[in-house]
């Protein structure tokens, strides 16, 4: 059946409104990190009625809070609102694999040809900094998220796989890049950190840590609101309206600053920033912007000592192999694992629905690959499977900006790779915004732009026809056992 038309005006599909109850019930369904928190899960009020801020964060993820808190930090009169369709931490922030990586969505290789070597290995570093950043301000702010820096193994399972990190390796030995930064581990070595099966080698890095997602973003909501930034749940945003629209004073926004319109106010500011991530293409005027991709994860129940002992994967360790089509996994804090892995379909016109965030299919196949990995697992139940959008531009390259004519700030694009990298995002636009000059931002990713997506059915086709070559690819050198050329087209159409 083909995908039906796109209307331009019609409304964003939307989640249930529904409420908690005293035992958290429905937010604890989202994920295992929500299911496992310590406390319950109590909507906070929604707006009610017009207010005046001197800053509006549309959006109560990492990025948004991120953002919030470091404004307060640096100026802590600020009158900084945060604004939530739905929880704090319901995106993909409360969500994803729990990976607080260096990862950069754009290759080293890509931002030395784009910007120079100099900027590539400033952006490099920050983003090393920032993993550690992310500890110590979690110590800071006593948020038990279960932060264990164990560094990320990405494992070789096949002699094509093996090459392709060994030439990995050696471009980055040539961009400055040495063994405190990424390493090669034999199969011995590589087999005492992660025991996966037909396992050949793999490539170290110490810049990742394992954290416990949601116990991150409710604990960083948690901060916020002691240090008085207010947050308002169950207040979607209908419309953000820029400095200056409306001349003639037709619009609020005309008199001053940017202007955001929900359902139960509006909010009048000096400055809005948008952090919504996967749900950008969601407010007005903004479809294609950002592409929503599913990733979809399961976790087991509580491993005992000898299934540990036996997979391995302690301390915090990240892991994944070298397969084009993404997969991630830990060992959690109290003995699971948790696994996940790229293959959902995109949605026409960008969609996001509830239904979306379990598809039997691709989480049988995910489960299919923790068997494949890992063989002592086979029988183990699986208790949590769940999903979400992530956001990706038309160009796959992370962007932070703010445009001090239209009052007008976002971040945004983490392509999956987003738990350290909101962090940097968030203390960047606080710079911005409060008219800062720092380190922070004269990184190349900030004021990046990225082209919009192509409209439908382009936006639909060519993502599904992607995500399609990459499982191909996949399949195609499991059978043959050497590089497929599908894989290097799409890796030139991703920008890698």
């Amino acid at each position: 059946m083909p995908p039906p038309p796109e209307r331009p005006g019609r409304p964003a599909p939307a989640y249930p409104a529904e409420r908690s109850d005293h035992s958290g019930r429905p937010w604890r369904s989202l994920s295992l990190w929500f299911d496992t928190l310590p406390e319950p899960v109590v909507a906070r009020p929604p707006l009610a009625g017009d207010l005046d801020a001197d800053v509006v964060v549309v959006g109560a993820g990492y990025t948004g809070l991120w953002t919030a808190l470091s404004i307060v930090e640096r100026q802590p009169s600020a009158r900084v609102a945060v604004l939530e369709a739905e929880v704090a931490g319901f995106g993909a922030s409360g969500r994803n694999g729990g990976w607080c990586s260096a990862y950069f969505a754009v290759s080293n290789a890509r931002l030395a040809a784009l910007h120079g070597r100099d900027a590539m290995q400033r952006m490099a570093r920050a983003m090393h900094d920032t993993v550690d950043e992310v500890g110590r301000q979690a110590a800071a702010l006593g948020i038990d998220c279960h932060y264990r820096k164990g560094g990320t193994l990405t494992l070789a399972r096949s002699a094509t796989q093996a090459a392709r990190l060994q030439a990995e390796l050696a471009e980055a030995r040539r961009l400055g890049f040495g063994e405190e930064d990424i390493r090669w581990l034999d199969a011995a070595e590589a087999s005492a950190v992660v025991n996966a099966e037909g396992t050949l080698g793999g490539l170290f890095s110490p810049h990742c840590a394992a954290i416990h997602p949601a116990r991150f973003v409710r604990g960083l909501a948690a901060a916020a609101e002691d240090r008085g930034v207010r947050i308002y749940e169950g207040t979607p945003v209908r419309a953000v309206e820029p400095r200056g629209a409306g001349a003639g004073g037709s619009s609020a926004a005309s008199a001053g600053g940017p202007v955001v319109r929900t359902d139960t106010g509006r909010v009048r500011a000096e400055a809005v920033v948008l952090a919504t991530e996967g749900f950008t293409a969601h407010l007005p005027g903004r479809r294609r912007d950002v592409v929503p991709l599913y990733s979809l994860m399961v976790a087991t129940e509580p491993l005992g000592a000898d299934l540990l002992g036996a997979i391995g994967a302690g301390g915090g360790v990240t892991f994944n192999d070298d397969r084009h089509l993404v997969i991630y996994g830990q060992v959690t804090a109290d003995g699971r694992l948790a696994f996940g892995g790229r293959g959902a379909p995109y949605h026409y016109a960008s969609d996001i629905r509830p239904g979306y965030d379990r598809v039997p299919r691709v989480h049988d196949g995910i489960v299919a690959t923790v068997h494949e990995l890992f063989p002592p697992l086979r029988g183990v139940a699986v208790t949590h499977r769940w999903g979400g959008p992530l956001g990706v531009h038309r160009d796959w390259y992370p962007s932070v900006s703010f445009d001090r004519a239209t009052g007008i700030g976002l971040a945004g694009g983490y392509v999956g790779d987003g738990v350290a990298t909101t962090n940097l995002a968030g203390r960047t636009l606080a710079d911005l915004v409060l008219g800062a000059e720092s380190d922070l931002t004269s990184l190349c990713w900030v004021g990046h732009r990225s082209r919009r997506w192509e409209p439908e059915p382009l936006r639909y086709l060519g993502v599904n026809a992607g995500l399609l070559m990459t499982a191909a690819a996949d399949r195609s050198e499991q059978r043959r056992g050497r590089p497929s050329r599908l894989g290097d087209v799409v890796g030139r159409l991703t920008g890698h």
